[in-house]
């Protein structure tokens, strides 16, 4: 079976090395071009590419996925299947090339959280349970008929960064289960409820701002939601201070205004809540490394009551 894969972070990575362990003909990878990073803006490639590139793969990186010459290109290749992990939104003229059709690769239980955060808002949102979903593509965005899901628990301290990972690899085996249902002929498809639909946008700096009012678990689970990025923030004397992970104390704030820091001592940052005192664990000051409440501490003035907002 001749397959074209299309991905380009590294959550795409372990979807297309098992698909090479397992001996399957791929014969083209898609990914995003490369971009300029940094403070050098050196360019730099995605991971799939670099992947690809250290396996002889061929690679096309299209900037437009309607440009005709790219289009002739996967026509030519004669692929049987797509498949499509962290990708961008392919056009008809693309997904309907091959003979046995086009599939993604979802970091949800889908018909929740569709779009391009997923991961993130099941964390913000609570969630104990989240999963992967395989689908056979169509126009509408995450709206595919379902092919495979996996379940995965979320823990209660787990950051977004953390459960990334996790699916990646539980990912990468429901592709490969996918990928040999398909070819027995064994697909059997479901459409998606389309009542229980939740949408996952994606997420932008000035949305993770922390609005210290709201209680601790609901803050708790917004900084692990947006952790490593784009990361839940907040100011200190002007300054701005990235959080990264929190733990919940269960300390009943009786006095103090949300926001306001008690007696920090040399290991523990205690923020008040609207109901509970809320542990920062790991900062990052602007300008500054990320580092430990008590590294932080440790170089960094903080004084009982200072506010942060």
């Amino acid at each position: 079976m001749r397959i074209i894969f299309m991905g380009t972070p590294e959550f795409a990575v372990p979807s297309l090395k098992i698909l090479l362990e397992n001996q399957y003909d791929v014969v083209a990878v898609v990914t995003a071009p490369d971009k300029p990073r940094g403070r050098g803006q050196k360019l730099s490639s995605p991971p799939v590419k670099q992947f690809a590139a250290g396996h002889s793969l061929q690679l096309l990186q299209p900037v437009s996925l309607k440009d005709e010459g790219f289009i002739r290109r996967i026509m030519e290749l004669s692929p049987d299947l797509i498949v499509v992990v962290a990708f961008r939104i392919l056009p008809r003229e693309v997904f309907e090339i091959p003979k046995l059709g086009s599939f993604n690769l979802h970091a949800s239980l889908l018909p929740k959280y569709r779009g391009a955060a997923p991961i993130n808002w099941a964390i913000t949102k609570g969630e104990e349970e989240t999963g992967v979903t395989t689908f056979f593509l169509q126009e509408r965005v995450d709206t595919g008929n379902v092919i495979l899901q996996a379940r995965v628990k979320i823990g209660e301290d787990e950051t977004a960064g953390e459960l990334h990972d996790k699916l990646a690899e539980v990912g990468a085996e429901i592709v490969l289960q996918t990928v040999r249902l398909i070819e027995l002929g064994k697909a059997h498809p479901r459409t998606q409820d389309e009542a229980l639909a939740t949408p996952a946008p994606k997420i932008f700096k000035e949305m993770c701002k922390v609005e210290w009012s709201k209680n601790a678990r609901e803050l708790h689970n917004f900084v692990r939601g947006l952790s490593p990025d784009p990361c839940a923030f907040t100011f200190h004397n002007g300054r701005m201070l990235n959080i990264y992970r929190t733990k919940r104390t269960g300390i009943k704030v009786l006095h103090s205004n949300p926001g306001a820091i008690l007696d920090p001592t040399d290991k523990e940052l205690l923020v008040a809540t609207a109901d509970e005192l809320l542990s920062l664990q790991e900062l990052q000051l602007e300008g500054k490394k990320r580092m430990s409440a008590e590294e932080f501490l440790r170089g960094y003035k903080i004084e009982k009551g200072d506010q942060l907002g």
